[in-house]
């Protein structure tokens, strides 16, 4: 009995293994693609509207939202409502610990990043990137500081729904991928697929 147990156990973690070292040259492309598009858009757009100027449109935090939202797409803290509201609850946290305490960065950096965690956690919009919108609106050049609640709609929302746009429409190209991934949404998707594969 035992030993059916151990051989077991020793297939279950072969195969997950084994699943984990399989290269997805499908899945990689479409994570390239979509994080590509996603972060291009939004730099284009800053060099359209403010070449001279610092990078307002374009913050660090938008590139570990791409992992998630393009590259682990079932994550629970990729979903929309993650992606969104974990940024701007965030974002709200840092600009108003900046306007509280503007020259005392070694209480205004903690401070914003562990009131925009627990705020994330209880609003159940935990998204790990929301923690460095916050920090780099304490930490970010007199550019972003300047923007006080602007930023909270421009970079941060504006880039936001961009990256949710796009990942909405790449994550849902292929059969394989589904994005969001509730349930119920990946029900009526495989219904609709199934549908149009009879016609």
């Amino acid at each position: 009995m035992a030993i059916q147990k151990i051989k077991r156990s020793y297939r279950k973690t072969k195969y997950i293994l084994y699943k984990e070292t399989l290269v997805d040259y499908k899945e990689h492309f479409w994570a390239f693609l979509g994080s590509f598009i996603g972060i291009g858009i939004i730099t284009y757009l800053q060099s359209q509207t403010l070449p001279h100027s610092d990078i307002v449109y374009l913050i660090g935090s938008f590139g570990a939202s791409s992992v998630l939202v393009y590259g682990v797409i079932q994550s629970p803290l990729a979903q929309p409502r993650n992606l969104v509201g974990g940024h701007l609850v965030s974002a709200i946290i840092g600009v108003t610990v900046q306007q509280l305490a503007p020259d005392i960065i070694w209480i205004t950096a903690p401070l914003a990043v562990s009131l925009s965690i627990v705020m994330m956690q209880m609003t159940k919009t935990l998204h790990p990137p929301g923690g460095a919108t916050a920090l780099i609106a304490v930490t970010g050049s007199s550019e972003i500081k300047n923007l006080g609640y602007w930023y909270v709609i421009t970079p941060v929302l504006s880039g936001v729904l961009i990256l949710l746009i796009v990942a909405l429409i790449f994550n849902n190209m292929t059969a394989n991928r589904y994005y969001p991934t509730h349930k119920k949404y990946h029900k009526i998707r495989k219904r609709i697929h199934k549908s149009l594969q009879n016609q």
